[in-house]
């Protein structure tokens, strides 16, 4: 299952998120040059539990590095593939989490999130030997985060069914609940190569923080920056929940945009539910566009006794209206 989006867009820019996702890139162009077969690297930066229980292990390095790479191996991936995927990941569900903690206390707890998810790794796996990298036990603590935050928003996500892709609506605790029970899976199981562990123990760490959070008292700091990171767009991809048009087979749905993109005019995209297939249209907004108006998208209707099909009106909700 890839996620595409969710249906629960944030006001603000996810300044945390982007900037995790900046350190993790500039980390991956160093890769890039050193050589994802470079050994040394993975070992300098990685989790490797023996470092902390090994003595013949963790004399080769200093009492610095045992501190550090506790923390410097979640910005480490082993590939193009691994690099991308958790960075995805953390696209998809980052931005909702930093806007319920706030940015600051988004990015020490993402700290926290990929200190557990080692801790865990490093229980079930105290004498290994072989480097742990990767940003997957850190995402996987927003994921457990926004599983108790948001349980009712949809991802809308692509499954494969051999060579077609299909789009489908699925509420995110069954999304995120189908994802761990698949690690706890692998993990029991035996699966090699990947630290399903760590997934696990920063999923909970996830849940748990979102909980001890409730008592934490808010120092005000991330409302001040949200002052300067409110979106003027609205998003790209959305998907169009539609009512019937009473006595007629036209269906009526409700497409946001911003107020500047109001006067502008945008160009956006759109999925409309139809049975487990959810197409995509693309729909050009005007410059000048009202509250309230509607966009005509001819053919998108229900399906009547003759054959033919009604009309999409997309009404237009305006956000932030000047």
């Amino acid at each position: 299952m890839i996620p595409i989006r969710d249906n629960h867009p944030t006001q603000t820019l996810a300044v945390g998120t982007y900037l995790i996702i900046g350190i993790n890139f500039l980390i991956f162009l160093f890769q890039w040059q050193a050589g994802f077969n470079n050994e040394a690297v993975f070992y300098l930066f990685g989790l490797v539990p023996a470092k902390y229980t090994v003595a013949e292990v963790s004399r080769h390095f200093t009492l610095t590095n045992h501190f550090v790479s506790a923390f410097t191996y979640m910005f480490f991936h082993g590939g193009f593939m691994h690099f991308v995927g958790n960075m995805w990941f953390l696209y998809i569900f980052g931005d909702n989490v930093e806007s319920h903690f706030g940015t600051f206390r988004f990015l020490f707890f993402y700290l926290l999130f990929g200190l557990a998810s080692g801790v865990l790794h490093f229980l079930f796996n105290p004498l290994s030997t072989v480097p742990t990298v990767g940003a997957s036990g850190a995402v996987a603590g927003v994921m457990g985060a926004y599983f108790l935050l948001y349980p009712r928003a949809r991802i809308l996500t692509i499954i494969p069914i051999f060579i077609f892709p299909w789009l489908v609506n699925i509420p995110a605790f069954i999304f995120l609940g189908i994802w761990f029970a698949l690690q706890f899976i692998n993990a029991t199981g035996g699966g090699g190569g990947i630290a399903w562990w760590a997934h696990i123990g920063g999923f909970i760490a996830g849940v748990v923080l979102v909980l001890g959070n409730r008592r934490l008292p808010d120092t005000g700091a991330s409302r001040k920056l949200s002052q300067f990171t409110q979106k003027k767009k609205t998003p790209k991809l959305q998907v169009i929940r539609t009512q019937s048009r009473p006595g007629t087979s036209d269906l009526v749905g409700d497409l946001e945009i911003s107020s500047i993109e109001a006067l502008t005019g945008a160009r956006k995209r759109i999925t409309v539910p139809q049975g487990f297939y959810r197409p995509l249209y693309r729909v050009v907004i005007p410059a000048g566009i009202r509250q309230g108006s509607h966009l005509r998208l001819a053919g998108l209707g229900r399906p009547t006794t003759d054959g033919t099909r009604g009309d999409l009106y997309l009404r237009i909700m305006i956000k932030n209206v000047i």
